[in-house]
């Protein structure tokens, strides 16, 4: 291979995307690269940031203007040269949002395919695809038919149509229903006038209320804005809390009229959830939501929910788990749909062999974690037919037990083998070590990253002087010496999802490993038995909630104390050096950068002008600390910033984030820019001033290199030592091998698993353990 041949390369070039330095590199095509080095080295920017980047704007490049107005505004990546690149495919943890009418299904096509197998083959015919979709309804009506000619559009004759989909008409293909608690919504034993409608925003006088007081639901006398709603007539109830969507003259225009709780459940319990933080409080405390009763959670009307294939609705299909669905198809045996049949067992199949086979197609998309979007989104993509195009993945292998990694390297292969570029970043040993080429980035994060510390394969890698070929064959020992548990969290009669009755003890005062293969049913135990306990702190990879303002500053509480530091100072007001109050820059209110209102074209954020993206007014920067500005505080690392604050309040804070591996993060960088492992980590370093003695960490390892895992796992120690018990429900042997209990939970996934299948110390799953995680941890410490 020729590396300036730019069919067999990607040519980098003077890449400077974030903290990469002037990056030189050849990627080579066609085969499968994993990019390695620490947390924050710089891997990202390279893949993601440069060469997906790039790539994919090229390709909108290609599209009309007008389809170009609706896409992001994205500008050429920092780097001087670009050459051989392929079209791009990024697979990454980017969770598949929070749409209730997504589920695992239509998410993957499956369910697509498994609608057209029932409208060929379902008793009774139903009507095409359509009538079997959750997502449409059926409708008739007339209209024109127009016919475009000569580039006009003249008008037809009138037509009748009728479209058939399969939407259940009362919860409107939801499949849940919200019981709406009236007394939440308004107080009986006041009136109107005085403010009787609880619901926020709809206070006396506002616009709100004025909807339903005397210009609104009280208009033409059709309610008494002074009698007590606890004396109304069952009319007037009914026209305040129920009535249907009714056309009215509301302050002197016309107006759409619907009942309280109609005009909730549409707004609160639609397809998207509320994001104000008021609002999801008050959702959680108006309704209590269950499986619709017209069509038990289904979806569907009752013509595509009863109709049956071989016997089966198509309802009982998508509940089936996808390892048994794919039996059910493979006994179709109809010569009309055979190639059908074909692709979809085939897709079905491709769930097993990615880890998945445990979930069903009716599982809301949105419950699922980020590792399980990934692969999802992976299903798409092993039966495509493209070749030559560059597969860009993000650590595939989060929340795959070390039996499902082997099967993840073996798809990854297999793209490779149909003539695709494969990039993969990756900290995983047995992923690097099935690389056909390793370009590791670093030597550190940040500043300290951002150049090619080695590249070239796997046995050049392991004898390098590069943090990743130190740890490459490195392996944390048993844990020699286990702590003497301080008492026991007692679970009984566990049957959350797949759990079958579980009874079992988590130790106390001690650092508890639950282990299993995905979806065996761990966060079902841990979270379902111990979440809404005051005194247990559930750490998670959620999203955080704030807006794109938050930072790892903000969050923390790291910039309270460093304002007030400045203020002392400087003899001025605190209140001057945050971005979100009276010294912020007023063109673009602190953020440091504008975005644009463009109706409806989609704008990226650009540089504000006036401030230059310090976010602060001149005469604050005027003002410093340690010789720093504040608009230069935010830019450090948070690794440099403990350094420059090395006393007080700030100092513990952070000295947290720098021990849970986030020393490389900036203080300002935005929150939305964080993985799912940063926000667990950030989440944990800021919560660990708090009460709760029991803490619970799901995978707190997910995006962590070796060297960070080691770090981390000294960090756990560290917390048990300080009086805490923790619960880390992880696949990572290295935290496994280290703790002082285990619980095994399985012994497959599914309703394979649901079961407690071994419980004990380390060093007794090595030496008795007949589990798969067993099996690995024999093999990780060399027993």
């Amino acid at each position: 291979m020729h590396p300036a041949d730019s069919h067999d390369v990607i040519r980098v070039r003077g890449a400077r995307v974030n903290n990469l330095r002037d990056v030189d590199v050849d990627i080579p095509k066609r085969r499968l690269t994993v990019f390695s080095g620490v947390s924050g080295s710089g891997k990202s920017s390279l893949v993601f940031g440069t060469v997906a980047a790039e790539s994919q704007r090229l390709i909108n490049e290609t599209y009309s203007a007008f389809l170009q107005s609706f896409m992001p505004v994205t500008s050429r990546p920092e780097v001087e040269e670009l050459d051989g690149l392929s079209a791009a495919i990024v697979v990454d943890q980017e969770r598949l949002g929070a749409n209730a009418r997504s589920t695992v299904g239509t998410a993957t096509d499956a369910y697509a395919l498994l609608r057209i197998l029932f409208s060929r083959l379902s008793e009774p015919h139903v009507g095409p695809s359509s009538a079997f979709s959750f997502n449409l309804a059926s409708a008739s009506g007339s209209g024109r038919l127009v016919v475009e000619k000569d580039g006009k559009a003249p008008k037809g004759e009138v037509a009748t149509f009728e479209f058939i989909g399969g939407m259940c008409p009362v919860c409107e293909g939801l499949g849940t229903r919200a019981a709406i608690d009236e007394d939440v919504v308004v107080d009986r034993g006041k009136s109107l006038n005085e403010g009787a409608i609880l619901v926020p925003g709809y206070g006396v006088g506002t616009w709100g209320w004025k909807m339903y007081g005397d210009e609104g639901a009280a208009a033409d006398g059709k309610l008494d804005m002074d009698k007590k709603l606890a004396d109304y007539s069952e009319r007037e109830w009914h026209w305040l809390m129920y009535q249907e969507p009714t056309k009215v003259k509301f302050a002197g225009i016309n107006l759409t009229y619907e009942g309280l709780v109609v005009r909730i459940r549409r707004t609160l319990f639609g397809d998207k959830e509320p994001k104000q933080k008021h609002m999801i409080e008050f959702k959680e405390r108006v309704a209590t939501t269950g499986p619709c009763s017209e069509c038990g959670g289904t979806r569907l009307n009752e013509a595509a929910r009863t109709a049956t294939v071989h016997g089966t609705t198509i309802s009982e299909c998508t509940a089936m788990q996808v390892s048994d669905l794919v039996g059910w198809v493979r006994g179709i045996d109809d010569p009309s749909v055979r190639p059908l049949v074909a692709n979809l067992a085939a897709m079905l199949d491709a769930f097993t062999e990615i880890g998945l086979g445990y979930l069903s197609l009716d599982r809301e998309a949105g419950s699922l974690s980020g590792g399980e979007a990934q692969r999802v989104k992976m299903i798409r993509q092993l039966g495509s037919a493209l070749t030559d195009v560059t597969y860009v993945f993000d650590e595939p292998t989060v929340g795959l037990h070390p039996h499902d990694i082997r099967r993840m390297i073996a798809l990854l292969t297999s793209l490779r083998d149909k003539g695709n570029t494969i990039l993969v970043v990756e900290h995983k040993p047995e992923v690097i070590e099935a690389a056909d080429h390793v370009i590791d980035i670093g030597p550190g994060a940040g500043g300290d990253g951002g150049t090619i510390t080695f590249e070239g394969e796997v046995a050049g890698l392991r004898a390098s002087d590069t943090v990743t070929g130190h740890y490459l064959d490195h392996r944390m020992p048993l844990r020699e010496e286990v702590r003497t548990p301080t008492g026991a969290i007692e679970i009984r009669g566990a049957s959350t999802h797949n759990l079958r009755d579980v009874d079992v003890d988590l130790p106390t005062g001690v650092l508890v490993a639950v282990t299993g293969v995905a979806g065996s049913g761990k966060s079902s135990l841990v979270h379902g038995s111990l979440g809404g306990h005051e005194d247990v702190l559930i750490v998670d990879q959620s999203a955080i909630r704030g807006s794109r303002r938050s930072n790892p500053a903000t969050y923390s509480g790291l910039l309270d104390p460093i304002r007030t530091a400045f203020a002392k100072e400087n003899d001025v007001s605190a209140s001057l050096f945050s971005p979100n109050s009276e010294g912020a820059c007023p063109a673009c209110n602190g953020q440091g950068v504008i975005y644009p209102e463009q109706g409806m074209l989609v704008g990226g954020p650009s540089r504000c002008e006036t401030c230059g993206g310090q976010r602060f007014r001149d005469d604050v920067l005027e003002h410093t600390l340690h010789g720093l500005t504040i608009a230069e505080v935010f830019e450090l690392s948070i690794a440099r910033a403990a350094e420059v604050f090395s006393t007080g309040k700030a100092r513990g804070i952070l000295a947290r984030l720098v021990d849970v591996g986030l020393g490389y993060l900036r203080l300002g960088q935005p929150l939305t820019t964080l993985s799912g492992g940063e926000r667990q980590r950030l989440k944990l370093a800021a919560q660990l001033g708090g009460k709760g003695t029991t803490i619970v960490l799901d995978e707190p390892t997910a995006g962590l290199h070796l060297a960070d895992t080691e770090r981390l796992v000294a960090m756990l120690h560290t917390l048990v030592d300080q009086g805490h018990s923790l619960v880390v429900i992880e696949h990572n042997l290295a935290v496994v091998a280290n703790a002082d209990w285990v619980v095994d939970i399985g012994p497959g996934a599914g309703h394979d698993g649901g079961r407690v299948v071994f419980k004990g110390t380390p060093a007794q799953m090595v030496a008795d353990g007949d589990t798969l995680t067993a099996e690995h941890l024999r093999e990780w410490v060399g027993a």
